[in-house]
């Protein structure tokens, strides 16, 4: 084979053969591919598509790149849960304590931020003490005993999904379903988990601009799953605006705390709500969806998911009085308000200039050696639909920059003012399950 002929064969829109995709991965993963051929190959595949039965062959040669982890040590049933990324989204820190103690096991992995979004092990260690680098052993034993645990990514696993994503991002092919789907699966199915959730952003904010768009994938990513024989299903939520209030690693922590008490925003609450609720159904414990929200509910009443959490921040040697009293993480040395310059109606927020401001803050990182503040973030005060008086309260600055301007200038820009009322975005907009699309509507508090 040359990679020649198939990057030509590929851009005249033929099916390509398992072992030609085999001989693509495995050549590029091994340097007998360069650059320049692999981001030809991938801007073919962009404007081309691929079939079914390519995606489900690049998904596996993927998977089989690196180490795929066993369960089997495990009881019980074993969960796993992605979202495609947003910003304000700390939904794993609530979820996999409901999880936990609504009868599921996860052993998750999670990663750091880059750019504009946070990442979950960023988030975690703001608390004083937390690991993130556990052994298996570990691992096993948390997850058996607590129901959930939360690691740094394995260098190993799917590391040609790694090297893939690199190229992607710096050729403007990383917006593709195809090849969305298999990055996405690829990392979840070498993870071992029978059951698999996604969580698919939609709107401003994300990759994913439209509903019908968030179906599609949907559908490729069940039917992926469907080839290797995990129950998989995804929940389309909004990300036309950040998620909560909280933007930044301490600050979300913080909410993350207040809504497993119960008292966090509504957004947060009901997107935690719906996924596991979806999950309960999906693993049997409920009979409908409906159900597994309404027993969700009861359950996050209960105080054991708060419970669940201590246990788990304890057992990663997490310092369990700074969760108690959430008023001992760090904070930043200035706090600066962000009010309206007009009267009206929050008409939208750009998600992406909001975690913008918070990477400009020091909540994020631009590249993989910046280190983060742990302190800093912005709070959204307003969200769409919300009426505003000029001089009023929109946003908090969390910082310990210097200069803030940049900062306070781009928050302000996040926020379209307008003179009529704009409707409220529902935090979830429906599921997709193998039976197909179904609304959420009425699901929500």
């Amino acid at each position: 084979m040359r990679m020649y002929d198939l990057i030509e064969k590929k851009k005249r829109g033929q099916h390509l053969s398992e072992d030609e995709i085999r001989y693509i991965i495995s050549g590029y993963l091994e340097d007998t591919i360069p650059d320049y051929q692999m981001a030809a190959f991938l801007m073919a595949v962009y404007f081309q598509g691929m079939s079914k039965e390519e995606i489900f062959a690049l998904t596996d040669v993927m998977v089989k790149s690196g180490d795929v982890i066993s369960l089997d040590h495990i009881s019980g049933i074993k969960v796993d849960k992605h979202s495609t990324g947003g910003v304000g989204d700390k939904t794993s820190i609530v979820l996999l304590p409901l999880m936990a103690a609504s009868g599921m096991k996860a052993s998750k992995m999670s990663g750091r931020g880059l750019g504009h979004t946070g990442g979950t092990i960023d988030k975690l260690e703001s608390i004083p003490g937390f690991n993130t680098s556990l052994t298996n052993k570990e691992m096993t034993t948390f997850v058996n005993s607590i129901g959930f645990a939360i690691n740094g990514q394995t260098p190993n696993l799917v590391p040609a999904d790694k090297k893939l994503y690199a190229l992607r991002d710096v050729t403007a092919t990383v917006d593709h379903l195809a090849l969305i789907a298999s990055s996405i699966m690829s990392k979840k199915l070498a993870s071992g988990a029978d059951y698999i959730l996604l969580d698919v952003k939609i709107g401003s904010g994300a990759f994913v601009k439209n509903i019908e768009e968030g179906i599609e994938l949907s559908k490729i990513m069940i039917d992926i799953g469907d080839s290797f024989n995990k129950q998989v299903a995804t929940v389309l939520s909004n990300m036309d605006e950040p998620l909560g209030e909280a933007v930044g690693n301490s600050l979300e922590i913080i909410e993350s705390v207040e809504t497993l008490k119960g008292k966090g925003p509504k957004s947060l609450t009901n997107l935690c709500l719906v996924l596991n609720g979806v999950l309960m159904y999906l693993t049997g414990l409920q009979n409908t969806i409906e159900e597994g929200v309404i027993a969700s509910k009861r359950i996050l009443r209960s105080g054991a998911p708060w419970e669940k959490f201590v246990q788990f921040v304890k057992a990663q040697n997490g310092d369990v009085k700074a969760i108690t009293y959430t008023s001992l993480l760090d904070k930043a040395s200035k706090v600066i308000p962000v009010t309206s310059e007009s009267a009206g109606y929050v008409g939208s927020i750009n998600a992406e200039a909001i975690g913008k401001a918070a990477l400009l803050a020091g909540a994020g990182r631009e590249t993989k050696e910046d280190k983060i503040d742990p302190s800093a973030g912005i709070i959204c005060k307003k969200h769409v639909g919300d009426s505003v008086k000029e001089g009023e309260l929109v946003a908090i600055i969390h910082t310990n920059k210097e200069e803030t301007k940049a900062i306070e200038d781009l928050v302000l820009s996040a926020y379209h003012i307008q003179s009529n009322q704009a409707s409220k975005i529902p935090s979830v907009f429906g599921v997709v399950t193998k039976e197909g699309y179904i609304p959420i509507e009425g699901l929500e508090n």
